[in-house]
């Protein structure tokens, strides 16, 4: 049985390097999508915890965290759904699943938290920084990077301050750390 060879003539091999070359930008520019969503959703949530529990009398100041978060999870099973993997790089694939990993952590961790009747924001930050930094690093993106070195500093800050201050600390790094990191991400040439 002979071997069927798939011969390219060089200008047909030149076109398909830039095809791979062009999916890979467009695949690593999709990445700020969940940066962007749980971003913001986060911010809202910290910023909302912290104004209702510091400035009202309203027992149900957590709220926001718990609706934010359910709509963040839909809205991201949602985006993922509609997605073909047909074509998915392993970059793509190992980044859905490290943070797929991720979240089941956050998960956790808030649930044990809540139990225990501790602020889970210090481990938050936490779990944030890694999965930010480690996504950085494989996409080779700066300032990912930095975002997740600035989460990683700020869970180390959260221990200095009061447990009122940290939802507002948490806030301020997800700004810094998914926000402006993955605005960055979603216009860049890359």
């Amino acid at each position: 049985m002979e071997a069927i060879e798939n011969e390219m003539d060089p200008l047909q091999g030149l076109q398909k390097i830039s095809e791979v070359i062009s999916k890979t930008k467009e695949n690593i520019r999709e990445q700020s999508f969940c940066f962007l969503l749980w971003g913001w959703l986060i911010a809202i949530a910290s910023f909302s915890f912290f104004i209702l529990h510091s400035y009202t009398s309203f027992s149900l100041y957590f709220l926001p965290f718990p609706i934010l978060a359910i709509s963040g999870i839909i809205a991201t099973i949602y985006y993922y759904n509609g997605k073909r993997y047909a074509s998915e790089t392993y970059l793509g694939y190992y980044l859905r699943i490290l943070w797929l990993v991720l979240g089941l952590g956050f998960i956790l961790i808030v649930f044990i938290n809540v139990v225990e009747k501790y602020p889970p924001f210090t481990y938050t930050i936490l779990i944030s920084g890694m999965g930010t930094l480690v996504s950085g690093l494989v996409l080779r993106f700066r300032p990912l990077i930095i975002g997740g070195i600035i989460f990683l500093l700020f869970s180390v800050a959260s221990i200095f301050v009061t447990d009122s201050m940290k939802p507002l600390l948490q806030g301020i790094a997800v700004i810094a750390g998914y926000l402006i990191p993955g605005y960055l991400l979603k216009y860049s040439k890359s």
